[in-house]
């Protein structure tokens, strides 16, 4: 019999996982309250930005392989897997993770089904939080039904979700019985066959594997950003440092990037999490190192606002500021917890005269930001600017060349946020251009 799946949420996760499913040859049915989420996927259209997922959505809609629902009754009565992909948001009283919509999909699952059924926790959620669900679901249960309860976590990379999703380079599978282990086993059949590898475990260790690995990685940007600050302050070249410690196959290069911090939806929130729920658990020095690694993202900001104002001697009230790139990386629409929005909003509260331009991110970030400029492309954008700030690597960014710029700007003063211009070329052409990492003295002369 061919599994039939359901995925509860269909945000960047859950669309993602349900597009995938659909085209692994499952049918799918993808659950969310949200009305008016639903109806556009239901027509096909994907409220993200995310490459290659529309043309996947909109060939299993066709085909009536996956299709959108908001009821639980029909999902319940009807799938034999329930992925629930919601979101877990920090809270707005603390670093914790918001866990309502979770335990919300998982009780609501649990009222209406009947026979037997296995939900998979996807979610990013606090250790011991799918030990705490079993509970529920045995006191939510009706006494017709079976229901097993596994942790599967994600592990997408926005801009390359579709192949993280079809080709994982893991599967993590947190449960307490293996019969679920073997349904899943006949869900990632394909990716299982590539020989990826499988990763039986307990639902704590499956829990801490996806914050491990945001924390790592949060640690790692932060750490390179660090010594940034170094050779600012002495000399020093960032990028030959970065790749001198590259070679070292113990630390590898990726991730060592100094730029102007991480953001998004998942590495900030996942930290600040991990914190709150190790504190919870009476460790409250052992995450502590994870505090200073948010400082010191949050400090790359505060280094571009300081290096616009020094550039711009101080006096940024009536001066003009292109900004190119929004979103938190390139190659998606996502502006949560952006580094290059937040410095942007700085500037415009400094008085300056703020244009972005982000191929994907300007309407996102004006839903957010409305008062800022939002320019529709690049020409418009640096038309007449005082100064260019470039904070999100698009390839469209990375490959301007001076002469680009040149008969547009009113100044040839640049910042490159993310050490992706070559700053020789730039200076040869009469441009005064500053990256990360780099010393610049008219900085250290204001009072």
């Amino acid at each position: 019999m061919t599994l039939k799946i359901s995925v509860v949420g269909t945000g960047y996760l859950g669309a993602t996982h349900a597009a995938c499913m659909a085209e692994l040859g499952f049918e799918v049915i993808g659950l969310d309250i949200d009305q008016a989420k639903i109806d556009s996927l239901a027509l096909g259209e994907l409220p993200f930005h995310e490459p290659g997922l529309p043309e996947l959505l909109r060939k299993h809609v066709a085909t009536g392989r996956l299709r959108f629902t908001t009821d639980y009754d029909q999902v319940a009565d009807w799938a034999d897997v329930h992925f629930v992909g919601v979101g877990t948001p920090q809270r707005a009283d603390g670093h914790g993770a918001d866990l309502r919509f979770v335990d919300a999909a998982v009780r609501e699952l649990a009222r209406r089904i009947r026979g037997e059924a296995l939900i998979v926790g996807k979610s990013t959620v606090p250790v011991g939080t799918a030990r705490r669900l079993t509970s529920l679901i045995e006191a939510e249960a009706q006494p017709d039904s079976r229901i097993m309860l596994a942790w599967n976590p994600e592990f997408l990379r926005e801009g390359f979700a579709v192949a993280d999703t079809m080709s994982p380079d893991r599967l993590v599978i947190g449960t307490q019985d293996t019969e679920s282990v073997d349904i899943l086993r006949k869900v990632y059949a394909k990716a299982l066959a590539a020989d990826t590898p499988l990763i039986v475990t307990d639902f704590e260790t499956a829990e801490l594997v996806k914050v491990a690995a945001n924390a790592f990685l949060a640690t790692k940007i932060s750490f390179i950003n660090s010594f940034a600050e170094v050779t600012e302050t002495i000399g020093g070249d960032i990028t030959t440092l970065a790749d001198a410690l590259g070679h070292d196959v113990r630390i590898g290069r990726k991730f060592l990037n100094a730029g102007v911090g991480f953001g998004g939806g998942c590495l900030p929130k996942d930290i600040r999490a991990l914190q709150a729920r190790v504190s919870e658990l009476g460790l409250t020095h052992t995450m502590g190192f994870l505090a200073e690694v948010d400082e010191i993202n949050l400090r790359r900001r505060e280094r571009v606002v300081r290096l616009t104002h020094a550039m711009l001697n101080d006096d940024l009230v009536g001066k003009k500021i292109a900004v190119l790139g929004v979103t938190f990386k390139p190659d998606s629409d996502d502006v949560r917890d952006s580094p290059a929005l937040d410095i942007a909003v700085r500037l415009y509260n400094a008085g300056a005269e703020v244009t972005v331009y982000d191929p994907k991110g300007n309407k996102n970030a004006a839903a957010r930001f409305p008062r800022l400029d939002y320019a529709p492309g690049l020409a418009e954008a640096v038309g007449g600017a005082d100064v260019v700030l470039l904070l999100t690597e698009w390839a469209e960014f990375r490959q301007l060349a001076p002469g680009d710029l040149d008969p547009l700007v009113a100044s040839r003063r640049i910042i490159d946020g993310r050490n992706v211009l070559d700053r020789a070329v730039w200076e040869a052409d009469g441009w005064e251009i500053i990256g990360m990492g780099q010393h610049y003295a008219p900085l250290d002369a204001q009072p």
